[in-house]
């Protein structure tokens, strides 16, 4: 780190510093599921349909995916600082944007394109000024921060929207992060910056390849409700018999392992590939960048399960859910800023493990707790377990990875991080919502067949409706979509009984799979150290 890059305001490490970088993450993610509440009043503002808004979320999540590599090492050649302010600077532009649309068209360029390059440069920057600016022993402190704004605004977002749309507008979320990024930019002077690599050849071949196989990949699995995983859905586009979403799959894995190839040829021709495929073969690191994978597939299913859980099976409003999931935000924090300040010299091995198991434990009593009686007070144990088990990642992980190499390196780190993450979590509210959709359909349709109130003409229009996916619904969408197909009340009464009983095996079938990956997650924890970055080992 240059002196004149320290010179520039506060020491490295100070309070300003590791706030700014905290408010960086927390913006990055306010943005994954604060509009999740408004979709149809955003849809009816700019003139068109709650599936055009749902592309837009799509697209921010794809454009992120894409350009998160590339963006870590820009970051490396330009300057870690400068690219943090840069991308703040077009994620505020982007911000603005969306805030004053009035189309879909403007809607996608301010909200999909631009915020999603601006994360692509910021999320990056974060973890490699992190590294720059705390010392070793610091560091899973100020990474335990950074993580836990990042979770705490995926569990307020809901809430922040709900609050927006119902008294405000959603419009003033989006004015709201303009004003939030030039705070951030005022405070960035504080942070002290690293030099950039001598070297300053951006690899575009591997660039190209990296962002088309991560975004193929990811769009494959957003797509996979509509499509179906393997076996094609009624009208939906399949070749040879199979689902789209096979192909979309293998075709991003194929680009992936190409760029792998073409980043090893560059570094036995002597020249700077875009990530080192040394990176790749470190354990350490790996092991780092798998639990990033489990803690966001698990992170992301819960967020998805359990609002619809409260808003469509209890029927409580936004604000009302959105209070509902506050008690994880309350032990993710605690967990993520306690363990660093006083437990120090823990293995973050047993931190990790211990987390997984937190996370385990919340999925298992949320599934079992899940009742036709039940209330929304179930979900608030298994929440305060699944928060804890988060923070105790959160406490962690960022230093297991960074430390697996040196500071020079932090930014590619940055880069690969944050590509993985966004792969689990696009996996996790994929995996999520297919398993509970199947176990729903499977669930309803078997307790209508069971039925004799039910006529066999409705039995077999139900098989045929169900098999292009059922929605998720609330005994008060069902009540009125019946009564408006005529039906009699004995077929609304059985159908409404199904409906309640296949939404609870959705939701159990969901959560399954999240404690599945949760065990599946402890097979790799043997990767994370024993012992804390900068300690000797015993």
């Amino acid at each position: 780190m240059t002196p004149k890059a320290r010179s520039a305001g506060k020491p490295p490490g100070s309070l300003t510093v590791l706030l700014t970088l905290a408010s960086g993450q927390f913006l990055m993610a306010l943005d994954s599921s604060v509009m999740n509440v408004s979709i149809a009043t955003v849809a009816a503002d700019v003139g068109t349909t709650v599936t055009g808004i749902q592309g837009a979320i799509t697209a921010y999540t794809l454009v992120m995916a894409m350009f998160m590599i590339p963006g870590g090492k820009i970051g490396a050649l330009i300057g870690r600082k400068r690219a943090f302010m840069i991308g703040c600077c077009v994620y505020g532009a982007g911000s603005l944007t969306t805030a004053l649309a009035p189309s879909l068209t403007v809607l996608l360029i301010g909200w999909s394109f631009l915020e999603g390059v601006g994360a692509a440069l910021i999320m990056p920057a974060i973890v490699a000024l992190v590294a720059g600016n705390f010392p070793t022993g610091r560091r899973p402190f100020a990474y335990g921060v950074v993580a836990a704004a990042g979770a705490v605004a995926i569990a307020l977002g809901p809430l922040i929207g709900g609050v927006a749309t119902t008294y405000f507008s959603w419009r003033w979320v989006f004015a709201g992060e303009v004003l939030l990024v030039l705070v951030i930019l005022a405070c960035a002077r504080s942070i002290a910056d690293a030099a950039a690599e001598e070297r300053t050849r951006l690899d575009l071949v591997g660039a190209v390849l990296s962002a088309a196989g991560l975004g193929i990949f990811v769009y494959g699995v957003l797509r996979s409700d509509e499509w179906g995983w393997v076996q094609p859905k009624p009208d939906a586009p399949s070749w040879l018999g199979v689902s789209l979403v096979v192909w979309t799959t293998l075709a991003g894995l194929l680009l992936i392992w190409l760029f792998l190839r073409w980043e090893a040829r560059l570094v036995g021709r002597g020249r700077d590939p875009l990530v080192h495929p040394d990176l790749l073969r470190n354990r350490q690191l790996t092991g780092g960048l798998i639990m990033f994978f489990f803690q966001y597939l698990v992170q992301m299913g819960v967020f998805f399960v359990v609002p619809l859980y409260l808003s469509v099976a209890l029927g409580l409003s936004a604000l009302a859910t959105g209070a509902r999931i506050l008690p994880l935000s309350l032990t993710l924090l605690a967990a993520a800023l306690l363990i660093p300040r006083f437990l120090p010299e823990v293995s973050p091995r047993r931190v990790v493990r211990l987390g997984v198991l937190a996370l385990l434990a919340g999925a298992v009593v949320l599934m079992a707790a899940l009742d036709a009686d039940a209330g929304a007070e179930i979900v608030t144990i298994p929440l305060l377990l699944i928060g804890l088990g988060m923070g105790a990642l959160a406490s962690q992980l960022g230093a297991v990875t960074v430390s697996a190499v040196p500071d020079r390196r932090s930014a590619e780190v940055g880069g690969i991080q944050n590509a993985v993450t966004n792969l689990g979590a696009s996996l996790g509210t994929a995996l999520a919502g297919s398993l509970m959709i199947a176990a729903l359909t499977s669930s309803f349709l078997t307790a209508v067949e069971r039925n004799p109130a039910v006529p066999s003409e409705v039995k077999s229009t139900a098989s045929v409706e169900l098999a292009s996916g059922v929605p998720f619904l609330s005994d008060t969408q069902l009540t009125a979509a019946l009564d408006r197909a005529g039906t009699s009340p004995e077929v609304t009464d059985a159908a409404l009984e199904a409906n309640a009983a296949a939404r609870l095996d959705g939701l159990r079938a969901a959560l399954a799979i999240l404690a599945g990956a949760s065990v599946l997650a402890l097979f790799f924890t043997s990767r994370v150290p024993r012992t804390q970055p900068g300690a000797p080992v015993p």
